[in-house]
């Protein structure tokens, strides 16, 4: 009695038990030319990336609403793209014989032996990473840098930040460099924002017109608030309308100090300088006698500062003299002195 066997398959030689294998072994034999793995492995990488377009098409709305934040929204949609592209690269690697555990361990070799140079890069994506969480600013938001470069937020991912500066350049910013410098956000919540003019008037002047005339110039630009309600900052309260101050006393007049309020801080130097051309052309037409005050200095001689002989045609008998108590003396000539080029006879 014969017993009952079941044949079982045996695998090709060189194909595993991956799906990429099993892909592999699909394949007709008369498509088998010479290198088709290597173009049946391209396809379907090429065709992972298509799909990844695809699904991040097909899923972006949902993740929008799922993350309202756009910075964090991107960043989740840039994981499925590269996780779908992942997948295909694992499936091209099974139709080349590779198994997981191999680019596992080809990956763990590479990443240690190229550790210095993947450093920055790895520190990079940590800082992007708390940056996500921590919200110090998100894209169109208008922000300045420590050297005061300004500009709004185009992009945030793991690795970077773009910024388009107000000079209409990109700055590419890695996040392990962004987040140890220190960064002014104009758009976080609330874009108003305070600005402050310094004046110095002459101690002559009529202080009390200067300081209507410079709230007037403040009020009289459109970006400027003119009034309203108090702005609440945390748990103060500023007037909304403009203010002046005197500030201090300083050595060559008054300090009146301007502070006002903007509705955007997208055009901060066109409004100070309006601000500035306003205030310069009222001073002017005033009749109130304003001054801007600039530093004087008077030289002053007295009896001890000694005397100079400026007579010419003739020479002075003495040229110059100490302060009294000491005898007087005669300079001698030189070349290089005043007297070098004077012909004989007028000596």
């Amino acid at each position: 009695m014969q017993s009952a066997t079941t044949p079982t398959a045996t695998p090709a030689p060189g194909v595993r038990s991956a799906s990429g294998s099993e892909l592999a072994a699909a394949v007709p034999q008369w498509l088998q030319f010479p290198g088709w793995r290597w173009v049946l492995a391209a396809l379907i990488v090429a065709v992972g990336v298509v799909f990844s377009r695809y699904v991040v098409r097909l899923v972006g709305r949902s993740v929008a609403r799922q993350f309202p934040r756009q910075s964090v929204a991107q960043t989740v949609l840039r994981l499925v793209r590269v996780g779908v592209v992942f997948v295909s690269t694992a499936v091209a690697a099974g139709v080349l014989g590779f198994e997981l555990g191999d680019i596992v361990l080809s990956v763990t070799v590479f990443s240690a032996v190229l550790g210095i140079v993947l450093a920055p890069i790895v520190g990079s994506t940590i800082n992007g990473l708390f940056i996500l969480a921590d919200q110090p600013y998100e894209i169109g938001d208008m922000i300045e840098l420590e050297d005061g470069q300004r500009g709004f937020v185009d992009e945030i991912t793991i690795r970077y930040t773009k910024l388009f500066t107000l000079d209409n350049t990109f700055l590419v910013i890695p996040n392990s460099v962004i987040r140890e410098r220190l960064i002014t956000n104009y758009s976080a919540e609330d874009e108003r924002v305070r600005l402050a003019l310094d004046v110095v008037v002459t101690y002559e002047s009529d202080a009390a017109a200067a300081r209507r005339l410079m709230r007037r110039a403040a009020a009289d630009t459109a970006e400027v608030i003119t009034g309203g309600p108090d702005i609440r900052v945390g748990s103060a309260r500023y007037p909304a309308r403009p203010t002046v101050l005197r500030a201090a006393f300083a050595d060559d007049g008054v300090v009146l100090r301007l502070r006002y309020w903007v509705n955007k801080p997208y055009k901060i130097p066109t409004v100070e300088s309006q601000i500035r051309t306003r205030i310069s052309e009222s001073f002017r037409e005033s009749d109130a006698g304003i001054e801007f005050a600039y530093p004087h200095r008077h030289l002053i001689f007295d009896d001890t500062s000694g005397t100079l002989d400026a007579r010419v045609g003739e020479r002075a008998d003495r040229v110059g003299r100490t302060h009294p108590g000491h005898p007087e003396h005669t300079e001698p000539e030189t070349t290089d002195g005043p007297l070098a080029n004077r012909s004989p006879d007028e000596s």
